[in-house]
Parts: structure tokens; C-alpha cells; sequence
């Protein structure tokens, strides 16, 4: 039974946030900005949504030539710990529709791999449902979109989600790799930059199928034994490479609106509650400890802060995730006037639980 990978990407993922946050920003250009030490006048476009792209408006654009193409977008300032915090509910999403904790893989803030093998017993028609499901229940839980990549490995995958954005879902079964990747331009092959490109078009290679089927002793003398044997692989749909967590150190959240703006404690500490019995669920779930805890507040201007603490050392235990977090958000409603309209909590530094050591491990 072969492989079948699911790739997941959130679509525009920052302005989404912000669209879903402020409903009136929603029929306008957005553009979220990191800017620099100079302020509005420095900095480059993080992201923006489609209508600001169509005025030509790129991720790295200096943030001058953004305002320049389009001057009555709405430009935002980053906020990367609120994106975070949203991230985290996403990916325990996916990873819970993934076969095994393992077979999961979080490449991005915005994007993850996860192979469904075992779920749809290698059937693409069960694989679009289990597709299906996961982009409802982002859209659902999250209010937000994202494009589903589905095929035999991960470069397929991965190309794939990018076919039908937004909000789309685009199937590669194995006996149609050939036909939806060899049309494309090679640039397209994801992994190819630049300078790659530019070399293979002084080779005369502009499409994938050219670049299949050149002889890869070619593609060796140019680019290396590695490069070069990647290259043939990848133009073949070839990608061997497994689904597999990046990193032990990942985070844990979850984050929801209070039912109206407000700074009532019993509203607000009723929902930290709950959403403290969410993220202990997933920690008991995944079988980890947690030696990092962080609150965060949305004003009802939308403005983001965080507070966080480190602990001695690692635990899973609810009592102590919910007397820090209660801690932490006391100190918010004793420092602003300003009413609360979303609340989250958010576990980091995780670590694996090993269990008791007996003899027999020494």
C-alpha cells in the first residue's frame, strides 16, 4: 500500500487573522507588516490577503512600495504571539487527524504535513474526505481557511495545496503525478529558488518535463552528486523523505472570544477555565509535560499582550496550569481598563513523558 500525505497551508494566514478579528476589515486590502526600528516607514510585508495581492502587493515588498501600489490598504503591524496562539489550536487539528502522534510534521506557523495512510487504508477517496473534514473543522473552529494538498509524498502534497488557493483541495493520485507535474515550470518544483532556476534555464531546462528527463550525470556536473540526484527525483514526482516531527519543542494553546467585550472576572475566569480542561486534555493526550505557561489578552481595540512564566521544572499538572494562568490574568485586569474581547493559554517547552525508569532501562 502506498504512501498518501496530506499538506495543509492556512490561507494568507496573518490578514485572515486580522479579517476575522475586525470584520470590517473584510472586502479591503490588508497587509501585515513587520516594521523596523524606523516605524511605518521602514520594514517589509509579512503577508497580505488576495485583494491586496492583485495590486501587486508581495510578502518581503518593502513596506514604502507596499503603501505606494496601494494607499488605501490597511496596513497592520504583526502580531506574532497572537498568530502563535491561533497556530497552536490549528495544529492540534491536524495532528489529530494524522495516523499517529508521529506521523505529523509542523513546517511553518502556517503549514504542516501529516500522513493518513493507515486512516484512508490508501483510498484517495477517503483521503478527500478526511481532507474535507479538516478543513471544516478549522473553518469552524478557527473562522478561518485553509487549501488541503493531497498525493502519494510530500512534494506532491506540497504542491498540491498551493493548485487550487484559496480554500481549495486538490487530489494527486499516483498514476497522475506525471500529468500535474511535468506542465508546470520548473520553478514551480518546490525547492527550486532562484539561482537554481537561472542554472537550469542557461541549461536550456525551463519545464519540469525537460528537467526529468535529462540525464542526471548532467544535472551532477552542474549542481552536485546530492542536488543533482534530488533534482532528477523531484521533476519524477520521486520523494522519499518521511513524515516525522521536526523538533520536541512545540506548544499547546487554545484561545476563544468571551461572549461580549468585557473585563466581568467571573466571565473571564469561567472561560480561562475551560480552556485550561482544553490544553490539559491535549497534554494528557500527547503524553508531555510543559515547563512554560502563557496567557494572552485581545483588547477590544484588538490590541495583543502576553504575559509568561518558566517554571522550576517540567509538569502536567492542572492545578499549577491554572494557578499561574489565573495569576497572570489577574495582573492584566488590574493593569487595563481597556474590556477583553479574546482570551487564550497557551503551553510551551514541552517534554516527553518517559514513565518510571526501572532496572531493566539501566
Amino acid at each position: 500500500m502506498g504512501r498518501v500525505i496530506i499538506h495543509v497551508d492556512m490561507d494568507y494566514f496573518y490578514a485572515a487573522i486580522e479579517e476575522r478579528e475586525d470584520p470590517s476589515l473584510r472586502d479591503k486590502a490588508v497587509v501585515v507588516c513587520m516594521y523596523s526600528n524606523r516605524g511605518e516607514s521602514g520594514g517589509a510585508v509579512s503577508t497580505s490577503n488576495y485583494i491586496a495581492r492583485e495590486a501587486g502587493i508581495r510578502s518581503a515588498m518593502p513596506c514604502k512600495l507596499a503603501r505606494s501600489k496601494k494607499p488605501d490598504a490597511v496596513f497592520l503591524p504583526v502580531r506574532k504571539p497572537f498568530y502563535e496562539e491561533v497556530s497552536a489550536n490549528i495544529m492540534e487539528i491536524l495532528r489529530s487527524n494524522a495516523d499517529t502522534e508521529e506521523a505529523f510534521e509542523k513546517i511553518s506557523i502556517d503549514e504542516a504535513f501529516l500522513e493518513i495512510t493507515v486512516s484512508c487504508k490508501g483510498d484517495y477517496g477517503l483521503a478527500e474526505e478526511i481532507g474535507l473534514r479538516i478543513k471544516q473543522e478549522v473553518k469552524e473552529q478557527e473562522r478561518i481557511t485553509c487549501s488541503v494538498g493531497i498525493g502519494p509524498n510530500k512534494l506532491i502534497a506540497k504542491m498540491a495545496s498551493s493548485y487550487q488557493k484559496p480554500d481549495g483541495i486538490t487530489i494527486v493520485r499516483p498514476e497522475d503525478v506525471d500529468g500535474f507535474l511535468k506542465p508546470m515550470p520548473v520553478k514551480e518544483l518546490w525547492g527550486i529558488g532562484k539561482v537554481t532556476e537561472e542554472k537550469l534555464s542557461e541549461m536550456g531546462i525551463n519545464k519540469v518535463e525537460e528537467l526529468a528527463s535529462c540525464d542526471v550525470m548532467e544535472l551532477i556536473a552542474v549542481f552536485g552528486k546530492n542536488k543533482g540526484m534530488w533534482l532528477k527525483d523531484a521533476a519524477s514526482g520521486i520523494d522519499e523523505s518521511p513524515v516525522k516531527e521536526r523538533t520536541a519543542t512545540d506548544q499547546i494553546g487554545r484561545m476563544a472570544s468571551l461572549e461580549h467585550d468585557s473585563r466581568n472576572e467571573n466571565m473571564i475566569f469561567s472561560l480561562l477555565e475551560e480552556l485550561v480542561d482544553d490544553v490539559m486534555e491535549k497534554v494528557r493526550k500527547r503524553k508531555v509535560s510543559f515547563r512554560s505557561v502563557t496567557v494572552t489578552v485581545i483588547f477590544s481595540n484588538f490590541k495583543t499582550s502576553t504575559k509568561s512564566r518558566t517554571l522550576n521544572h517540567a509538569v502536567n499538572d492542572r492545578d499549577i496550569l491554572i494557578q499561574n494562568a489565573r495569576e497572570m490574568m489577574k495582573q492584566f485586569l488590574e493593569k487595563s481598563e481597556i474590556n477583553f474581547r479574546r482570551i487564550g493559554v497557551r503551553v510551551d517547552n514541552l517534554q516527553e513523558n518517559t514513565g518510571q525508569k526501572s532496572l531493566f532501562d539501566f
